[in-house]
């Protein structure tokens, strides 16, 4: 009997659509569980007429693949890989590849390569981006570690990954050495971060302003949508607005409570940011503001004891829109622009030498942030592969600074009706930053100095000095 060229282990909702895919393009697969219940329900339920293979052991899983094996974990990231990994490796045999398709954290990834590859085994961790039906019809993958094993599973990712519209490529490149797959893959997510907060102040701040109705947002966000905006973020969020509750008859984005979860990644970014000496605010303000709302017990309480404005926005409401739809876009660029820095500043630090160009281009479908944008950025990295910002390309210069009144517009509105832009006007305080040839730090410097002997450096000549201030 042929043995199964491809195997997974991990049947949650990801892992079973990741199957599904893998078989469908034509590859034979073998599946494991540790949950043999949910194993037998797949098996029942969705592969009838595929060449899916169940297995209820680990011995068992690893005598079903061909040789040498090729298998993908899609288990909870942390304890649940290494405990896994541990039950895997007294079945296989020098040469093997494991795959982590997981949103493990890439330091993790560092050290599990290491330990695998001294004992023969190779091993990398791969990003997918896609939620379910991504990993279904076409997921952007961002597969990190020894290139050779990458080769081994080539032809496997490039058929399953989803195809950019412009010119049909496959959304899968290999990113580099080591754990910078899942290094990229957070990246990803720390912009998702910032994409998703910058939607969500937008639509606050024209509630807010013109009390506009569910019905309304869908038409803007739809409108939006036909143009320089054009995303999955913004499709959905169009969508959103178009539900009603079965309950109560409202849109059901009105009943939702405003608490937002997170995974970690988004809080992994930031943190690696502080690490490396990376400025992301927009990022590190999504985060903030998901923290925020989860404080909402706090949060009313305070709402009956703090003041603050209850104006309207008293303009043209047609205006407004308009201004705002380009303040987020805007932000969105400075967003991307503080992710794409963050990933060069890593690839010199951890000798990753990422290409940000095709890391833009695979995330041009499949992934969650996929946009219309990332056609332009992928354009310029080609224009320029050495880029130290986004802000710096020419278009992208170009198409900022063009919309720098509507943008402080909406900020400036936001401030006077006491609406939170926390990822909004971090973006536009980024770019202020960016674009100051001197800033404050020299006062900084000056109070370092005083108190605590820092030293400075001086305009007017080189070297380090210290003051006497008093």
């Amino acid at each position: 009997m042929p043995k199964q060229q491809f195997g997974l282990i991990g049947l949650g909702v990801m892992g079973q659509n990741i199957v599904l895919n893998v078989e469908r393009n034509g590859f034979s697969v073998a599946v494991y569980n540790r949950t043999p219940d949910t194993t037998k329900e797949y098996m029942a339920s969705k592969t009838a007429g595929k060449n899916i293979l169940p297995a209820f052991s680990m011995a068992e899983f690893a005598g079903a693949l061909e040789k040498p094996r090729r298998i993908m974990l899609l288990v909870k990231a942390g304890q649940p890989v290494d405990a896994t990994i541990a039950q895997l490796l007294p079945h296989l045999d020098k040469g093997d590849l494991i795959i982590d398709g997981g949103n493990s954290y890439f330091a993790d990834t560092e050290r599990r390569a290491k330990e695998l590859a001294a004992q023969g085994f190779n091993y990398f961790g791969m990003g997918v981006s896609g939620g379910e039906e991504g990993a279904l019809w076409g997921p952007s993958l961002m597969p990190g570690g020894s290139e050779a094993a990458y080769k081994e599973v080539e032809p496997v990712m490039t058929a399953i990954a989803a195809k950019a519209q412009e010119d049909g490529a496959p959304c899968v490149t290999y990113i580099g050495p080591g754990g910078s797959g899942h290094y990229v893959k957070m990246i990803h997510n720390g912009i998702e971060y910032g994409d998703m907060q910058l939607i969500a102040e937008a639509y606050d701040l024209l509630q807010h302003g013109l009390d506009l109705s569910a019905s309304d947002f869908h038409e803007i966000f739809s409108e939006w949508n036909r143009g320089e905006l054009s995303s999955f973020l913004i499709e959905v969020t169009a969508k959103v607005f178009k539900k009603i509750d079965e309950d109560t008859g409202k849109p059901l984005v009105d009943v939702i409570l405003d608490k937002a979860g997170q995974k970690g990644t988004g809080k992994w970014t930031t943190q690696n940011a502080l690490d490396l000496g990376a400025a992301i605010p927009t990022i590190t303000a999504a985060v903030d503001a998901r923290i925020l709302s989860s404080q909402k017990d706090e949060r009313v309480h305070a709402a009956k004891i703090l003041s603050g404005p209850s104006a309207k926005f008293k303009g043209e409401a047609k205006q407004f829109i308009n201004a705002v739809r380009d303040a987020l876009y805007a932000s969105k660029i400075c967003s991307y622009a503080q992710g794409l820095s963050l990933l060069k500043k890593a690839s010199d630090e951890y000798k990753y030498n990422l290409k940000l160009g095709e890391i833009a281009k695979i995330w041009r479908a499949g992934c969650i942030i996929r946009a219309r944008l990332l056609h332009d950025i992928t354009v310029a990295y080609q224009r320029n592969p050495d880029l130290p910002n986004l802000l710096l390309d020419a278009e992208f210069q170009k198409a900022v600074t063009s919309r720098q009144e509507a943008w402080r517009l909406a900020v400036r509105t936001a401030i006077e009706l006491g609406v939170p832009l926390a990822a909004m006007s971090a973006s536009l305080a980024y770019y202020d930053a960016y674009r100051s040839a001197r800033l404050p730090a020299n006062l900084i410097q000056a109070q370092r100095d005083y108190f605590g002997a820092h030293t400075f450096e001086r305009v007017d000549k080189p070297g380090i000095f210290h003051a006497s201030w008093e």
